[in-house]
């Protein structure tokens, strides 16, 4: 079994046709070794009709549908948790996908309510909301033990899903997770513009990676977000953690992710830094990482079982 996984991730197209090494992972070659080699081209990013999975919908009685697309294979399967009023077919949820099928083993990416092909208003989202998204994604469609990764602030809600269902997330991926980071942001601005916010409903946080130069955050999401913030005690947390983070991110410090590593009970966390990765982390070097790390894990919790 071992083998065959081998040599899927051997065989991955990506590294094909995105110019990296094709070369055997598992227990006799170590992460750093992997990441060692250089790519040598620019990528071509994932083609969208390599994407075959169908997009469906999750029909809850009493909450908004939630646009999902799954692809059945192996466990652990894998959850992308997506960042702030992010898609489900971003670089590295399309990344994932695509790993998980060169290995055979299960997927599952989603739009939050009120974002994306979801039902519902994003202006009525808040961040218990979409904790509730992300439980019902794991109780009603996945199936047995869970790798979650989360990206930003997917990075927070995963936490909480490790915390609320212990017994099917094992194992954590956080990619510049900003456990906090909105209410600690906004508990940093002047009582001025904090005043000013509250009267206009809404706070337009500057960021380069909106197409309007900001982010518009409701601020009853942000007084909402305050009933889950966690880096305040600690982290109920076992299972095994990797927390990937760019040194170059101007949105959440990965100062953030060594609070992550400090906050969690589990003794099995390790934090890797990439000196010159922003916040998105979708870079060639980055997915390579992401998809290795992803690896590492699966072979880590095989292992165990076995």
């Amino acid at each position: 079994m071992a083998v065959a996984r081998l040599a899927a991730v051997a065989a991955w197209v990506p590294y094909r046709s995105w110019g990296w090494a094709a070369a055997p992972v598992g227990p006799h070659r170590g992460l750093g070794a992997l990441l060692a080699l250089i790519p040598q081209r620019a990528p071509r990013w994932l083609p969208a009709c390599r994407q075959k999975t169908s997009l469906s919908f999750l029909n809850r009685p009493d909450l908004p549908n939630l646009a999902y697309k799954k692809l059945k294979g192996k466990s652990p399967g894998i959850i992308f948790i997506p960042g702030y009023l992010s898609y489900m077919n971003g670089t590295k949820a399309l990344a994932i996908e695509e790993f998980c099928k060169s290995l055979g083993h299960a997927c599952i990416r989603f739009d939050y309510s009120g974002v994306g092909s979801s039902d519902g208003n994003s202006e009525e989202s808040t961040l218990g909301k979409w904790r509730k998204d992300v439980l019902s994604i794991i109780d009603d469609l996945a199936d047995g033990p869970q790798i979650l990764v989360g990206s930003s602030l997917g990075g927070w809600l995963m936490l909480h899903a490790a915390i609320a269902r212990p017994e099917k997330v094992v194992a954590l991926i956080g990619v510049a997770t900003a456990a906090d980071t909105l209410v600690t942001k906004f508990n940093q601005l002047s009582v001025e513009l904090k005043k000013e916010v509250e009267m206009k409903g809404v706070w337009s946080m500057p960021s380069k990676y909106s197409e309007e130069g900001v982010y518009n955050v409701q601020y009853s999401f942000i007084k909402e977000a305050e009933h889950h913030c966690l880096l305040h005690s600690p982290i109920p947390v076992n299972c095994p953690i990797r927390l990937l983070h760019g040194m170059k991110d101007d949105i959440v410090p990965w100062h953030t992710s060594m609070q992550v590593a400090d906050r969690v009970l589990s003794t099995d966390v390790d934090v890797i830094l990439r000196k010159h990765s922003d916040h998105q982390m979708k870079e060639k070097a980055d997915i390579q990482l992401l998809v290795y790390t992803i690896d590492d894990l699966i072979d880590k919790l095989s292992t165990v079982v076995n």
